[in-house]
């Protein structure tokens, strides 16, 4: 499947991945080069429509995540899956350090096979080097529907980063992320997510 191509003649593919809180991996991808748009929401469950209480509740079935509208010229989906397993935890089953449920589980939901073929890739690479002791139990799965978010969840570190939740867990792995992969920002600055608290 090739990518879509908007009007204005540029290139777009979209990547749909869960790693923990959505509150985390937002303000990461934004500051990536490459990278048109970040929409935090729900996907990979069966309840339509659901809430935030509903998906905390983990009987819906959904994951929290992040849906990325990216350029394929300037990133690629490889390496938008390099930046995600490195900000996460993909051995943990249904967690994310503190955060604990089948809403925080790793998941990569592919949009087409391409995308899971280069998923099922980038695992076994980052397996076969040992990256981490445990196994990877991220699921890959098929993309079917995607449900934005509550309007206070996007922007959620960038709006309140002074929050505790904020302040103790999302800004420690933006630091860290933007320490990491710095050749990789966006060059302008007062791009979302390249600042912290």
């Amino acid at each position: 499947m090739k990518s879509a191509v908007d009007p204005a003649g540029d290139k777009k593919e979209v990547a749909t991945l869960g790693g923990g809180c959505f509150w985390c991996l937002e303000p990461i991808f934004q500051a990536l080069a490459g990278v048109k748009e970040v929409v935090v929401g729900y996907s990979g469950g069966t309840v339509p429509n659901p809430s935030y209480e509903e998906v905390c509740t983990g009987t819906t079935g959904h994951a929290e995540v992040v849906q990325i509208t990216f350029d394929p010229e300037v990133i690629s989906y490889e390496e938008i899956l390099e930046v995600f397993f490195s900000i996460h935890d993909p051995t943990t089953l249904n967690r994310q350090g503190a955060d604990v449920g089948s809403q925080y589980r790793s998941i990569v939901l592919h949009h087409h096979e391409s995308q899971k073929a280069t998923a099922e890739k980038v695992i076994q690479d980052l397996s076969s080097k040992k990256v981490w002791e445990a196994p990877v139990v991220t699921e890959i799965v098929g993309f079917k529907v995607f449900y934005r978010a509550e309007g206070y969840h996007q922007g959620y570190f960038e709006a309140n980063p002074r929050q505790p939740y904020c302040r103790v867990v999302v800004a420690p792995k933006v630091a860290k992320f933007r320490k990491t992969f710095a050749p990789r920002l966006m060059k302008d600055p007062d791009r979302r997510g390249l600042t912290g608290p």
